[in-house]
Order: C-alpha cells, then sequence, then structure tokens
C-alpha cells in the first residue's frame, strides 16, 4: 500500500509538530518542515523526513518542494500549511515593514505553496489543501490588525480556490482555530517587542498595551483554560485530509464556534460590542 504523502510547514513545534507526529503513527509519509535548520537536525533525529522551509522565502519555497518531488517520484496527496505567527500591535503603530513581514509568512507563503501543489495536484488528479487559518480569519479583534488582515486574505483566496476547482477531485478546507495551547502567544510577546515596543510612535495605545501584555501575552501557554490542545487542531486536520466530503470551515474549540455563530447572526455594530467587552 503506498502511503498517502503531506507536506507539512512549521513542524518546529505546536500544531504542526503534533500533526506531523500524529500522522505519521496513522501511517502518512509526512514531510516535515521548518525553518530553523536546527529544528529540521531535529526533527530528522526523531525520524521525521525533514526539510529546510522559510515560507517567507520563494526561493527556499520552491527548494523544498522540489526536494519533496523529487521523494515522491512527482507525487504529492496533501498540503498542510500550517506556518504562520502574531504579529500584534495598534494600526498606528504598524509600519509597512511590519505588515509586508505579517503577510509574507502568514498570507504569500501559504499561497505560493498552495500554487505550487495545485500544479500537481490537478495532474495527478486528486488532493487535499488545507490551511491553517484561524477564527481571526472571519471576524476580527482590535489590536491585532495584521494578524486579521493576514488571515482574511487567506480565507479569500481559499474560498476562490474552491470556485475554480468546482468539479475536480481536488478538494481545499480551511481551519480555524480558537485559542491553542502552543507558543504563539510568547512567541507574539517576543515579536512585540522587537518591533512595536521599539517604535511606539503615539502613547495612543499605552494603555490598551499594558493590558495586552500582562492580561494575555504574558500568559503561560497553558494558563489560558479556553485554550485547546494541539491535538483538537490535528482531529480537524485528519477530518479534511479523510473524509469523502471534507467540511469548507472547521471550527476548533467552542471560542471559534461560538464567535463564528455570532458573526454570523449579529449586526455589525453589535459585534463590534461583543468584542470590545470579550477583549
Amino acid at each position: 500500500m503506498i502511503k498517502q504523502s503531506i507536506l507539512i510547514t512549521g513542524c518546529a513545534s505546536g500544531i504542526g509538530y503534533c500533526a506531523a507526529g500524529i500522522l505519521k503513527k496513522r501511517g502518512y509519509r509526512v514531510f516535515a518542515s521548518a525553518r530553523n535548520p536546527v529544528d529540521v537536525k531535529r526533527l530528522q533525529q526523531e525520524g521525521f523526513e525533514s526539510l529546510q522551509l522559510d515560507v517567507s522565502d520563494p526561493q527556499s519555497i520552491h527548494e523544498a518542494f522540489d526536494t519533496v518531488l523529487t521523494a515522491t517520484g512527482g507525487q504529492l496527496d496533501a498540503l498542510f500549511n500550517n506556518a504562520a505567527y502574531m504579529q500584534v500591535g495598534g494600526i498606528l503603530d504598524l509600519t509597512l515593514d511590519i505588515v509586508k513581514a505579517q503577510f509574507e509568512t502568514n498570507t504569500f507563503g501559504a499561497m505560493e505553496l498552495t500554487r505550487l501543489a495545485l500544479d500537481v495536484m490537478l495532474k495527478q488528479g486528486h488532493g487535499r489543501l488545507i490551511q491553517n487559518s484561524s477564527i481571526l480569519g472571519v471576524m476580527t479583534v482590535p489590536y491585532y490588525g495584521a494578524y486579521n488582515a493576514s488571515k482574511f486574505a487567506l480565507e479569500a483566496y481559499s474560498r476562490t480556490l474552491r470556485q475554480e476547482l468546482r468539479g475536480t477531485n481536488l478538494h481545499v478546507s480551511l481551519i480555524n482555530p480558537g485559542p491553542i495551547a502552543t507558543n504563539i502567544r510568547q512567541n507574539a510577546y517576543t515579536n512585540f517587542q522587537a518591533t512595536i515596543a521599539q517604535r511606539e510612535n503615539s502613547g495612543h495605545y499605552t494603555d490598551a498595551y499594558l493590558n495586552m501584555k500582562e492580561a494575555y501575552l504574558k500568559t503561560p501557554k497553558n494558563g489560558n483554560k479556553l485554550a485547546c490542545k494541539p491535538e483538537a487542531v490535528v482531529k480537524k486536520l485528519i477530518h479534511a485530509l479523510e473524509s469523502k466530503h471534507p467540511k469548507i470551515h472547521y471550527f476548533v474549540g467552542w471560542p471559534a464556534h461560538l464567535m463564528a455563530v455570532l458573526q454570523r447572526l449579529l449586526p455589525e455594530r453589535a459585534m463590534e460590542w461583543v468584542v470590545s467587552n470579550v477583549t
């Protein structure tokens, strides 16, 4: 029996690492990619077929993808675009360079990998393209403007792709997690310190930033009672990979389900009131 092949980005830790491990045990041929060569070496030592892939670097994307195709004889059954990071900061403090960096990782890299995989999958007649989006891809919260926008763009791109693939045996799904117990918030805090905190150019957001740092960004990854474990995301991923009729959206965790329902049902001003009180 030929193993189903899947390329996963962002496997150094968190959701990507969890997905790689579970799918490998499930019998998939997993290509677990990571940006840092140190993480690639560690993954290889753990028995993964791991390769370096920086989703913000087009050359790295193409080289890694060619490596995968060489290993599989030109086939690829699934792609899970997972790599991302969270840039926080008020709109006034988000310079063009900061926003570009957010999109390069969260959106443009996923788009290019999807395009490359699409060419292969159309020729072979099947494939699964799965994007790890966010609940912030269907709703917005303040001080996450760059992240919100990057995920909204990925949503629109993926919905368009679904429309273009009607009548084929290719499936496109979006996973929309709410809070997940990973390092994303701690990494967001580190990134905030290296970007926004170095150049806050107004005093307009001072109180908001203080609240974020104390109540959210500094919270231990397992300290958020609403956070699901990465395995909850992988459960949805498996359904998207193996179901004859995969869903368009997979919301993960009750906060994500609740906010998605409210986003659909409430008038915009009412939803803004809910978000302002929740956040």
